[in-house]
Formats: C-alpha cells, structure tokens, sequence
C-alpha cells in the first residue's frame, strides 16, 4: 500500500451551504490527499431542504451528524462542524482535511489546520468569499468539477477550459513563472511553477475545467510549453 493510501482524510460537509451533485467529484479529488474514511454531513435533517443530502447517505457512507436551529435564522452547524474538525486535528490521525462549504465562517478553521501543516481542500460555488477561499490550501469551485466531468470525453482527453482566463490568473502564473529557475532556453519546470503559484493563493487548475496544470497551461499563447524525455513538462514564457 503506497504512503497516499495509508493516510487518513476527513470530509466535514455543511449541509445548508453545499450541494449535493458535488459529492462524487469532491471524492475524486481528495483521492489526491488519501482514503477519506471520515465523511460526515451536518444539519437540522427535519428541513425539507435536505433531502437531497438525506438521499445520499447510505450509498457514499457518510454519517448524518444532526444539529437543531438553536435561534430562528440561525443555526449552530458550523460550531458544531468547528468542534468535531479540531476533536479530529488534535487526536492526530487525520492527515488531511476537506470542507464542503460555501460559508466564509470556516476561514479560521481552515487556517488553523493548515498551522499544523495539514492540507486543506475547500469545496463551494462560485460566490464563495475570498477570505475562505485563500485560507485553503487548494479551493475548487464545485460546479466546475460536475462541468469539466460532464465535458471531458470519453477517451480521456482534457477537456475545454469552462471559465474565461483572467488577468488575476495570468499574472499569478506570471509572477510564479518568473520566481522559478529557469534553464539557458528560458524554460521553468511546470511543477516548480505550479507549486509557487499554489503556495501564493488557492489556485487550482480544475477552476478553469481543466484536470492537469499541462493542459491550463497550452490554452494561453502567453506560453510555450515542452515536454521532454524525463517525462516532465517545461513552461517558457513568450511575451
């Protein structure tokens, strides 16, 4: 059993603020981190609004955790969410962490699992704040998984970028570009870059509908991109 396989990942889903077509790509993903053995949904399950998560929770093994509206308006799942994330953090035998959310409430939990060198991966919409979504190590807009699955052919190609390619993107990759070593023909390896850029902010490739850095990568004429007989891929920029 590799090392990836052995190690332990929890996926804390907020019910009220995530959806549940989500969950077989969010799985997918967190693959990357290890075997999620933990998955946990929270919410009042008497709201009708649930059902869709209710449906679901015997056929992925996830485990309802019930949490009653305290106040009219209010509700105490993301408290009772915070108290089982750091239960499991100081027990020390999750190796990694993935939050299921569109509420900028779990930016302090977020950060402070990263403080103890833990991953975590943020799962939410388009609209989610940034505060959360910096606070992750990696966040990914979850209608972008469901589009760039549904798009992706079946022979296995990537599949086409679902969102515009802005100038926030291009300068992250820009600046990432620039701080990598490069060789005497301007080229920087695509891993270095990658990481840098990631280390900067909550990049991931798969916002854009795109399954590898590679395939982002030769949509943007900014770049020329070589692969050599290493197996690796070198990222030279053009202009």
């Amino acid at each position: 059993m590799s090392d990836i396989e052995q190690r332990n990942i929890a996926l804390l889903i907020d019910s009220d603020n995530a959806s549940p077509s989500g969950i077989d790509p969010v799985l997918t993903v967190l693959a990357e981190l290890g075997q999620v053995n933990i998955r946990r949904a929270y919410g009042n399950w008497r709201k009708t609004s649930l059902k869709g998560w209710i449906d679901l929770m015997h056929r992925y093994g996830i485990e309802p955790q019930q949490q009653f509206d305290m106040t009219k308006g209010k509700n105490a799942t993301d408290m009772k969410m915070t108290i089982d994330a750091m239960d499991l953090l100081y027990r020390g035998r999750v190796h990694g962490f993935g939050i299921m959310s569109s509420d900028s409430d779990f930016m302090p939990l977020a950060m402070r699992i990263r403080q103890d060198g833990l991953p975590v991966y943020g799962f939410g919409g388009a609209k989610t704040p940034e505060a959360f979504r910096q606070a992750c190590t990696r966040f990914i807009d979850v209608n972008a998984l469901i589009k760039a699955e549904k798009d992706t052919p079946k022979e296995g190609g990537p599949s086409k970028a679902s969102n515009v390619l802005d100038q926030d993107l291009l300068d992250l990759l820009f600046d990432a570009y620039a701080a990598s070593k490069r060789d005497d023909k301007g080229y920087a390896n695509l891993s270095e870059v990658g990481q840098r850029a990631g280390n900067r902010s909550s990049f991931d490739t798969r916002n854009y509908g795109f399954a590898r850095l590679t395939d982002l990568i030769e949509t943007i004429p900014n770049f020329s991109v070589e692969r050599r007989g290493n197996g690796q891929s070198f990222v030279k920029r053009l202009r």
